[in-house]
């Protein structure tokens, strides 16, 4: 008997026939590995196996069996996702599996039934599948009826764990996983699951605090990769064209051919168009709207993000899934994650990606069934002008997809996971939680339960004793005569509502209604009469509704852009030390389109001809000057900071920058090497802590609750968590080196 024969025969009959019915010839091994691992022993699990490479059932074949076979009086499995979509998804999915066991799968989010919610709580078993902000609430206002839901929990998965690490949210679910652990006096197993993740000791690490249990981790295989890709290059034409106007001769303006070119690529095939913004991905949709309208095509464009109606939202995973239509939806990142829309033939790609993990994510969504899966990525930008700046020359957002790609062929590169170690924000919210959960709790019991949580193990009881003496000072904590802690009438304003169970910030934003279909939120309304672009299309104000927040709409012709605010995300170190070898290397890619190729060889002869492959800073005439420092996000942050520290006795002015591509700036007393002799002088290698690039004015806001901390802890956290002082030093001796070897 075979090991896969000896796993599967451990399978009751309804799961054997589960595999049967979906013509499985074989288990896989990353659910050889799984079933080992859940069955044989009692370790915590990662699997990190690529997309519908079947981990969801590799992780609830084993799980299953085990509460099948021995089912206790409570819930067994907590399922924990980060999307209410992924939750529905996989709702249906597990209940398909589950359909013969009359084992109990409940979801519960802000979506669900409370009539279905109440069902658990009278008979808890089973499978519950939840948000991190609904387990909140449960942890809060239930906190008496825990042990009896949970006594028996067995196993707890989280989903999609790379969107999770690094974060407030993820960190919440740890601390809310450690409080449910102290509830009922037991330490589930937990399973996580991803597509893409870099350095897995890492992710396990993070998916076992507070549980100390041992991590196994699914092997990577080495597979051939079999990918259909390309990159196409095109300059924007007519960016002015028809914002939303009924003039019936700009209508008929040439389109912008690299949103013909997408049409072209998604004409009769299944796609997924991503954007990396909500902005953009209205536009993009408007645009392919418009192409289908003056072709005489069929509208068969949909679009998918979080600003928009739940109603929306599933109609576009519906009609995804359906085989028998012909369909195509923009998205951003909430289709990246492992909803399942069935058989997809091609992703389309606006612009790069920010990160290899997302590239793969976003990749992976194709080619399922045993086919490869297929990216086109296409970048639009504006043609320099003959006089433009140095930096404007260079095709970054192209180049940047290049380095992506490339990293990922040549070395299997995905980003690391972060840590963060000053999660203030986050602190502020669990004490807040876990007070209105007890009632009261003296100081030293609060800070006991708080800095024994796992994400906190960085913060030392002077900055907590910090941090409680601003609650009580700003009212958000009351002190007792009997000297113990309760929540405030400060606090009171923030858990009355919904939105304190959420740790991610959140807008006040308002709904969008046309007669009785509500199409989705903006932030800000504009005037009565105006116009605003949301789910594709183009929507012209009728009334607002200012005291319930209601914006009431009709449709009208047209597209037009809308703005979201939206941090885009960090970029690593080594995808900029790739870009810089991608400009300056003959390497001739494959994957490249005849318009992306010659502009890659345009770029390269740019940075020939400036100095830019021998050369970080360049001087482009004058007093101005721009430093390639080939940096990620966190570092060229600091190295900003350097510059400004020096910037008066070198008559430093104006710096400017482009996301973390380059720096420009005036310098008036001193040229390019005595700008790096200043920066190494003073931040010698290894002699600077990133606190002291941070102003004492500077108050860095960028969590929820961070406006409610203290300007000296949010400064520490801002050193701490979105500063790397240690790699831009190390830049600059680099620099500092090259100038040597050229003297």
């Amino acid at each position: 008997m075979t090991e896969a024969d000896r796993v599967f025969a451990r399978f009751p009959d309804f799961i054997r026939e589960y595999i049967y019915s979906h013509s499985w010839d074989t288990l896989r091994d990353v659910q050889l590995f799984a079933a080992n691992s859940i069955f044989n022993t009692e370790n915590n699990l990662l699997l990190t196996s690529s997309t519908a490479s079947g981990k969801t059932e590799a992780a609830f074949f084993p799980i299953i069996t085990d509460v099948w076979n021995n089912p206790p009086e409570s819930v067994a499995v907590l399922y924990i996702a980060p999307l209410k979509s992924l939750i529905n998804d996989q709702f249906y999915r597990i209940e398909e599996l589950l359909e013969q066991s009359f084992i109990k799968v409940t979801h519960w989010h802000g979506d669900v039934a409370a009539s279905q919610k109440k069902k658990l709580l009278e008979h808890p078993e089973g499978i519950l599948q939840i948000t991190p902000e609904s387990l909140e609430a449960m942890l809060m206002n239930r906190a008496n009826d825990i042990p009896r839901l949970f006594s028996g929990l067995r196993y707890v998965v989280i989903d999609e764990i790379h969107t999770l690490m690094g974060s407030d949210r993820g960190n919440q679910i740890i601390c809310q996983l450690s409080r449910l652990q102290r509830a009922i006096g037991a330490i589930p197993r937990r399973i996580g699951l991803s597509a893409t993740v870099g350095e897995p000791q890492i992710a396990a690490k993070w998916l076992s605090a507070g549980t100390y249990r041992n991590t196994d981790i699914s092997p990577t295989p080495k597979e051939k990769i079999r990918w259909r890709l390309g990159m196409e290059h095109f300059y924007i034409q007519n960016p002015n064209f028809d914002q939303a106007t009924n003039d019936v001769e700009k209508e008929k303006a040439t389109l912008d051919a690299g949103y013909e070119y997408v049409y072209d690529c998604v004409d009769n095939v299944k796609s997924l168009i991503f954007s990396n913004s909500r902005e953009e991905t209205e536009y993009v949709c408007a645009t392919l709207r418009q192409i289908a309208s003056k072709r005489g095509d069929r509208d068969k464009f949909l679009i998918h993000h979080g600003n928009l109606s739940a109603a929306l939202r599933e109609e576009a995973e519906m009609k995804m899934r359906d085989t028998e239509q012909m369909a195509v939806t923009c998205a951003t990142v909430t289709m990246e994650l492992g909803i399942d829309i069935g058989r997809l033939e091609r992703i389309i790609q606006i612009d790069a990606p920010n990160s290899v993990s997302a590239f793969l994510q976003r990749l992976g969504r194709s080619g399922r069934r045993g086919q490869p899966p297929e990216m086109m990525m296409v970048f639009r930008e504006d043609e320099p002008l003959p006089n433009a700046p140095l930096p404007q020359l260079i095709p970054w957002g192209l180049v940047r997809a290049i380095a992506i790609v490339q990293l990922y062929i040549e070395e299997r590169f995905i980003e690391p996971p972060s840590w963060k170690k000053q999660p203030f924000s986050l602190l502020f919210h669990q004490t807040l939680s876990t007070l209105a959960s007890f009632g009261e709790l003296s100081a030293s019991q609060l800070a006991e339960m708080m800095l024994t949580l796992p994400p906190f193990e960085n913060i030392s009881k002077e900055s907590y004793r910090e941090l409680l003496v601003s609650m009580l000072n700003h009212d958000f904590l009351e002190m007792t005569e009997e000297k113990g802690l309760i929540t405030g009438l400060a606090a009171e304003r923030l858990l009355n509502s919904f939105k304190f169970y959420a740790v991610f910030k959140d807008s006040e934003d308002f709904t969008v209604r046309c007669e009785s279909e509500e199409i989705g939120t903006i932030t800000t309304p504009p005037p009565m009469g105006d116009r605003f672009a949301l789910a594709g299309r183009v929507w012209e104000v009728t009334e607002i509704d200012a005291a319930r927040r209601l914006v009431y709409v009709k449709s009208v012709e047209g597209k037009m852009e809308i703005s979201w605010p939206g941090d885009f995300g960090e970029i690593h170190t080594r995808i900029l030390e790739r870009m810089r070898q991608v400009l300056t290397e003959d390497t001739v890619y494959p994957y490249l389109k005849e318009n992306a190729m010659q502009r890659l060889e345009v770029a390269r002869r740019v940075v020939k001809n400036t100095g830019m492959d021998k050369k970080h800073i360049i001087h482009l005439g004058g007093y101005t000057y721009c430093i390639f420092p080939w940096l990620g996000t966190r570092s060229f942050r600091a190295l900003r900071k350097m510059i400004s520290a020096v910037s008066q006795p070198l008559g430093i002015s104006g710096i400017d920058f482009e996301g973390c591509y380059y720096m420009t700036f005036r310098m008036e007393k001193s040229d390019e090497k005595g700008l790096i002799d200043a920066l190494c002088s003073y931040f010698g290698r290894g002699t600077c802590d990133a606190i002291n690039l941070v102003s004492s004015k500077e108050l860095p806001a960028f969590e929820k609750y961070d406006e409610y901390i203290p300007g000296d802890l949010l400064r520490k956290a801002y050193a701490t968590d979105r500063l790397n002082a240690e790699e831009a030093i190390n830049r600059l001796s680099d620099i500092r080196a090259d100038f040597e070897s050229r003297a």
